[in-house]
């Protein structure tokens, strides 16, 4: 049934339920609504669509009973392999069961006291250090610039909350927003008094520059860098588990002498071996996927009331009309469309007014865009002579511009002092005010009726709205109850 579906997303606090878990709800209750439960069109999980070939899957399928009957072998053997493939040096490489496992120990290993992060990023990035006491300094990417990150702002709010951790992703995790070679290095740098600066290139294969701007040359020779890159994202092979880090020998060395020695399976072993004989086809999924990506945006632009964000992930950040609730829409989308998408009011730093869409297909974003239409409009929607606007100029943005509603936010040039040291189990601290005006009232959840309540042209400009809501914003922290959050800042 509908209702037990929906029940799936709403219990999922940080992340959106998996496949299985929705097929599975689908098979017990049916989709609900009148869309039909046949194959879910996936626009939620940031995969390579077009790596491994239909060529490998089926290598990979007459090797099945093979793969799952024996032990893989050690990670040492697995990693040897992989770096000699990507041509790294061993030693300062530490391979995980999906980059998860290596955040998890980077946080119980490497980072003390603190970690400042841009938001919104990668949940993980947030939740993990608050899990195990650590203070967590967030810095506001602002609405107004794009959600682009200005190193040299982030790095003054480094210092001024005095953390001991620095981490950006780049490209950002839900933007997509990209820094350059030198930007990063020079943020790198900037930060050498820290015990530790990570960088996440998870989705950097997706993007324009790839080779050009990843630094895991430059951080092998930094003691404090640490680069995390993902393989079941670049291969798309999510279930496989399986990401690296690299660094310096002992900062790599370090982590990995904590990993189990099989905590890399059989499928992980397969695929890396693989990987030597197909790198001309992953090349080629990664160039068919910048090419969706320019032509997804494109399609999504045209929307009325929709705003999409440059992105260098294989992913787009979409703001939705002014009055749509993006857990409605993502609720009916699934259920009367079979769309899954994920809604992004559990981001810390977003809200429910938006979404982020994984690079598909053109055959799927068509789907995509007809499932947008119906939900939103009633039907197809009507194009008009002129383009979406162009996000502002950074100029133009007003100082604080993208600040969350009713929260209070400190500009990122204004000094913060650090405050006490928190034990941990500490209560949550959300400074909040009253709003001042009230909220846009959403549509009710009437299915086969359109969300937006009047007609929309391409090209509209919505009224400003807020990133994020305090109650939202409690709602994301009170889960973990283990750290203390002082505020957000704006960048």
């Amino acid at each position: 049934m509908a209702g037990d579906i929906t029940t799936l997303f709403r219990a999922s606090t940080a992340h959106s339920p998996s496949i299985a878990m929705l097929d599975r709800a689908r098979g017990a209750g049916g989709g609900g609504g009148g869309g039909a439960p046949g194959r879910i069109a996936d626009f939620c999980i940031p995969c390579n669509p077009y790596f491994p070939t239909p060529a490998m899957f089926e290598q990979l399928g007459g090797r099945l009973r093979e793969i799952l009957t024996y032990y893989p072998s050690s990670a040492e053997t697995i990693t040897a392999e992989l770096c000699q493939t990507l041509g790294l040096n061993p030693q300062t490489v530490a391979m995980g069961n999906g980059s998860t496992e290596l955040i998890t120990w980077i946080d119980h290993l490497l980072v003390r006291e603190s970690l400042a992060v841009p938001v919104p990023t990668f949940g993980r990035w947030t939740d993990q250090p608050m899990e195990t006491g650590k203070r967590v300094d967030m810095m506001l990417l602002p609405e107004a610039h794009g959600f682009r990150l200005d190193p040299e702002a982030f790095v003054r709010f480094v210092r001024a909350r005095r953390s001991r951790t620095a981490v950006i992703c780049n490209p950002n995790n839900p933007d997509g927003g990209l820094l350059s070679k030198n930007q990063v290095l020079e943020l790198c740098d900037a930060l050498q008094n820290l015990d530790l600066v990570v960088v996440d290139e998870s989705f950097l294969e997706f993007s324009d520059a790839a080779a050009g701007t990843s630094i895991v040359e430059e951080a092998v020779l930094r003691p404090h860098v640490l680069v995390l890159r993902s393989l079941g994202k670049n291969f798309g092979l999510h279930g496989v588990r399986f990401g690296y880090l690299v660094a310096n020998p002992a900062l790599a060395g370090r982590v990995r002498s904590m990993l189990p020695k099989w905590n890399l399976n059989s499928f992980a072993e397969a695929v890396v071996f693989m990987l030597r004989d197909h790198r001309p086809e992953y090349e080629e999924s990664l160039r068919r996927a910048r090419q969706d990506r320019q032509e997804m945006t494109a399609c999504l632009s045209a929307l009325p009331g929709l705003t999409v964000y440059p992105s260098q992930g294989n992913f787009v950040y979409v703001r939705l009309p002014v009055g749509v609730d993006g857990a409605v829409l993502r609720d009916r989308l699934f259920t009367e469309h079979s769309v899954l998408v994920r809604e992004c009011g559990n981001k810390v730093g977003s809200s429910s007014r938006f979404l982020r869409l994984v690079v598909r297909p053109p055959h799927e974003v068509r789907q995509l865009v007809s499932a947008l239409e119906r939900v939103l409009y009633g039907g197809p929607a009507q194009p008009a002579p002129v383009a979406a606007p162009a996000l502002p100029p950074l100029a133009a943005a007003a100082p604080g511009a993208g600040a969350p509603h009713g929260l209070q936010l400190v500009p990122a040039s204004v000094p913060v002092m650090a405050p006490p040291q928190l034990a941990p189990q500490a209560q949550v601290q959300v400074q909040v005010q009253a709003p001042a005006s009230m909220p846009v009232p959403l549509p009710a959840q009437v299915p086969g009726q359109p969300l937006v309540p009047a007609p929309l042209t391409a090209g509209t400009s919505p009224a400003a709205v807020p990133v994020v809501g305090p109650m939202a914003m409690a709602r994301g922290y009170t889960s973990s109850g283990t750290a203390a959050v002082d505020r957000l800042v704006s960048g």
